[in-house]
């Protein structure tokens, strides 16, 4: 197969570090083997929708630290829509695509993983700001995420201790507490809650007070927003779903602060962090990585490796079945919340 135009797109939720992937991938592909570009616009709903836009070195120039992605993006499911497979499949030869490379999480990815069984040459690129994809050691954005929380949390001690308050922290963590993890332990979070690790209010309560008996009249709580107190039902802010059935989910810390106040009496404020997380400029890090997987990317098409994401293993970046990366996500596990809870209390 000869390749000469080859698609890029940005599904789900942005992060910093997209923008490198895509420059990667368009610098090598044009330089090295001679290719063009095409942007998909707002993910999936671009290939659908037959929304494009032409990408070369002018429109890449500049874009490395920049966050959010330069394509748009949406969490628009394709296979929700009637024949909306083979309404890609179509579009593809519409828009004259030789190969595409899809930029998302496991919602991405698993759209991604049908159209290469369906026969599409596509590859994928890890992206999660929650680092919780299968079979990768790291996904760009969570660093970037972990900063901002940890720098957050910094000053937030601050007025913690001179206030003498209990802050509760709500970061994002779907069904992985990563962030909460990383950043919780950087920042010196006294409790970290997150959805791996089963909680009950009174564990809360008695950590708190346990803290406040030894003579610490302040603490900090981090709590990833999938966090289920007492085994219940998630904590959502609004009702509905979106097109992959993910509930919206926010306001497990208003609800832990509440509890706090209420069975403490210790003045308690809760702060979101929310989208702040996601903005801004990509640390160095998310910057190499997302350009190592940009190349890698550009490499497995150009060798027709088609089905296959790359993933960093150590510090390798190799290429794996896009099965791998789907369906299953990657938890945190006992032996690093264990070295959180030396310092709860």
């Amino acid at each position: 197969m000869t390749i000469k135009t080859v698609g890029i797109l940005t599904g789900g939720g942005d992060c910093p570090g997209l923008n490198a992937v895509i420059r990667a991938a368009v610098r090598k592909g044009i330089s090295h083997y001679g290719y063009r570009f095409r942007g998909v616009e707002k993910g999936w709903k671009g290939m659908l929708e037959c929304l494009w836009e032409p990408l070369g070195h002018e429109e890449v120039s500049g874009i490395l630290p920049k966050g959010g992605t330069i394509l748009g993006t949406s969490r628009t499911n394709p296979y929700k829509v009637p024949d909306g497979g083979d309404i890609v499949l179509e579009n593809m030869k519409r828009m004259k695509l030789d190969a595409l490379i899809a930029i998302g999480g496991d919602d991405t990815l698993s759209v991604a993983l049908k159209l290469a069984a369906a026969g599409a040459p596509v590859v994928g690129v890890p992206k999660t700001i929650d680092n919780d994809i299968s079979n990768t050691d790291y996904t760009f954005g969570f660093d970037t995420a972990i900063n901002i929380v940890t720098e957050a949390l910094d000053r937030i001690h601050t007025t913690a201790e001179s206030h003498n308050r209990v802050m509760v922290v709500e970061v994002m963590g779907r069904h992985s507490g990563w962030i909460a993890t990383y950043a919780g332990i950087a920042g010196g979070a006294d409790l970290i809650l997150i959805p791996e690790q089963s909680t009950s209010i009174q564990e809360i309560v008695d950590t708190i007070k346990m803290r406040h008996d030894r003579g610490k009249d302040f603490s900090i709580v981090v709590v990833a927003e999938g966090v289920k107190l007492d085994g219940d039902e998630y904590t959502v802010q609004e009702g509905g779903t979106d097109e992959f059935g993910h509930v919206k989910l926010g306001g497990v810390g208003q609800l832990v602060g509440d509890v706090i106040e209420k069975e403490t009496g210790f003045e308690t404020r809760v702060i979101v962090l929310g989208h702040l997380q996601r903005g801004g400029t990509p640390t160095a890090f998310d910057r190499v990585l997302g350009t190592r997987y940009g190349i890698a990317a550009i490499d497995l098409v150009q060798g027709g490796d088609w089905g296959k994401m790359v993933a960093l293993q150590g510090d390798e970046i190799v290429a794996l079945p896009l099965e791998r990366g789907v369906g299953e996500l990657k938890r945190v596990g006992e032996e690093l919340y264990d070295i959180s809870r030396v310092f709860f209390g």
